[in-house]
């Protein structure tokens, strides 16, 4: 179908007051073409430099897909050194093996971490659990290899599950770099970049040496914007920086690709699945988001005072870039623009009273995670609270005890609340916690834990139910920060500030009663990296 100009102008010029903030850039390209763009604000509000299409922006974790456009492009066309190598699938499969020795035993595959079925932990949310302070340094040659070295085990089986863990993308670069001899950034310029005309898009692996003049903001409007500070290195899971006029070549170059079918962008975009053979929505560091009927394919990024997104529409060519300099969702921004240009507003439902024993904390068996339920702000809507930072997703109701997001199906069944989780392959079964004032307030609870695999210490604080927690690891010790009592023996760590963008947000603590019903550790997790167990220090 055909886009009308005035309707992708208006519906552009929507969005810098629906997403309010310093400043960011947008476009729509419809068959190679620029339908509309839109750049407002300010790259950097003090010293009054204005967003400009030509303005690089860091785009985080849309970097994956580029290292995997790399990875299948090494792999139909290896370096001269390779092909003399032999089989070349081998070789970084051998690498893997090298650089993360437990993969060995565990059937783990390069495509596994391509598709974050990988079961790895997040080592963003770990590095919480090894003491990193918001704004400490992280550099790739001094504290990777440690965060490697404390790599050990899995939250799940390879291929069984989704679950988003930038050590996937980490390992990935770094197996390029191994098997081939080159710099990534080399790499990447020469087979993927230049070919698509991004003509200023580089690897800037150090976040705070990104080019000028853009500046990342966190806060609102409320309490003012005040630049991120950002001190992380990282290559393979991000690092790229690139202007919107990038983004726009990039999206046209993978229009043409996608019209091959022998090209890595055909490929990556192909159905895929879990090994249970049950449809998986991500796969080669694209995402398949589906819009009101539209499968659009994807990815976002963040960091600190960033939020971007660019999705693609191969049935229609058409293809959407939002990037903020902001913490604004970029995701919805293009959710929105996909709406209005295509025509595909919001289906109205009948709204329904929800049941009242939607409402409370929930404790997931397997996954040991705690769910929160809370009213929605519309009728017809309850909010739950599981998975990513932060995240509070409103589930559209059915009837009193069902509802529905475009990833969760639901239902209430008195104290147990049973969710599926489409895009991760997992299924929930949660029972109700009821607080009780004699774990809230138990004497025993305070002390020191440790737990050996990931070489964590954890110190808990305070009493009469006032609890505080903070670890010591390699990176050094962490912040305190307060505890929620949450029901039974499960309690909540607050983090919403990490080294990374975003941050795990609430930990679950579980803790573990001996016969004598005395504290003898805990279990902790957040959806990045679960299932860790410490034992309280004698």
């Amino acid at each position: 179908m055909s886009l009308d100009k005035q309707t992708v102008h208006r519906v552009l010029d929507t969005i810098p007051l629906r997403y309010r903030g310093p400043g960011g850039a947008a476009a729509v390209i419809k068959d190679g073409e620029v339908v509309g763009q839109r750049v407002w604000g300010y790259a950097d509000q003090s010293q009054r430099i204005p967003v400009e299409a030509s303005t690089q922006f860091p785009i985080c974790s849309i970097t994956k897909q580029f290292v995997c456009g790399l990875l299948m492009d090494l792999y139909r066309n290896p370096t001269p050194a390779m092909a003399a190598r032999g089989d070349v699938q081998k070789q970084f499969t051998e690498k893997l093996h090298e650089l993360l020795p437990m993969t060995r035993e565990n059937g783990l595959t390069i495509e596994n971490l391509c598709d974050m079925q990988s079961g790895i932990r997040d080592y963003w949310a770990m590095t919480t659990l090894w003491g990193a302070k918001p704004e400490d340094e992280f550099l790739i040659a001094r504290d990777s290899p440690p965060m490697l070295d404390r790599t050990k085990s899995l939250h799940f089986q390879p291929g069984m599950e989704y679950s988003y863990s930038n050590v996937n993308f980490y390992l990935v670069g770094r197996i390029i770099e191994h098997v081939t001899g080159e710099p990534l950034g080399k790499l990447l310029e020469e087979r993927i970049l230049k070919p698509a005309g991004m003509a200023t898009a580089l690897l800037c692996p150090n976040t705070a040496h990104h080019p000028p003049p853009c500046v990342g903001y966190e806060g609102n409007e409320d309490h003012g914007f005040c630049a991120a500070v950002n001190r992380m290195e990282w290559s393979g899971d991000a690092g790229l920086v690139a202007s919107l006029d990038d983004m726009i070549a990039y999206e046209k170059y993978l229009d043409r690709l996608f019209s091959d079918p022998q090209s890595w962008y055909y490929t990556a975009t192909k159905p895929h699945t879990f090994s249970d053979g049950t449809p998986a929505r991500y796969h080669y560091g694209l995402a398949h988001v589906d819009i009101n009927g539209i499968d659009s394919i994807g990815h976002g990024g963040a960091l600190r005072g960033y939020r971007l997104h660019r999705r693609h529409v191969p049935q229609e060519h058409l293809s959407v870039v939002v990037l903020f300099n902001h913490e604004a969702d970029a995701s919805e921004a293009v959710n929105d623009i996909l709406r209005g240009v295509l025509s595909r507003p919001n289906p109205e439902m009948a709204p329904v009273d929800s049941a009242a024993e939607w409402i409370g904390v929930f404790l997931d068996e397997a996954t040991q995670l705690a769910i929160t339920v809370v009213k929605g702000s519309q009728v017809g809507e309850v909010l739950i609270t599981y998975a990513e930072h932060l995240e509070a997703a409103p589930l559209k109701l059915t009837d009193a005890k069902n509802g529905r997001t475009s990833s969760m199906i639901a239902s209430i069944d008195g104290d147990i609340l049973r969710i599926h989780r489409l895009a991760e392959n997992r299924k929930l079964e949660a029972q109700r916690l009821t607080p009780q004032d004699t774990s809230l307030r138990d004497p025993a609870l305070p002390g020191d834990y440790y737990c050996a695999e990931v070489d964590s210490t954890f110190h808990c604080t305070g009493s009469a139910g006032m609890l505080y927690g903070s670890f010591d690891g390699y990176l050094g010790q962490g912040i305190v920060t307060p505890m929620r009592y949450l029901g039974n023996d499960v309690w909540a760590l607050t983090c919403p500030r990490g080294l990374d963008a975003s941050a795990p947000g609430d930990w679950t603590v579980v803790f573990h009663r001996d016969e004598n019903s005395s504290i003898v550790g805990f279990k902790i997790g957040c959806w990045l990296a679960r299932g860790l167990d410490f034992v309280k220090k004698q």
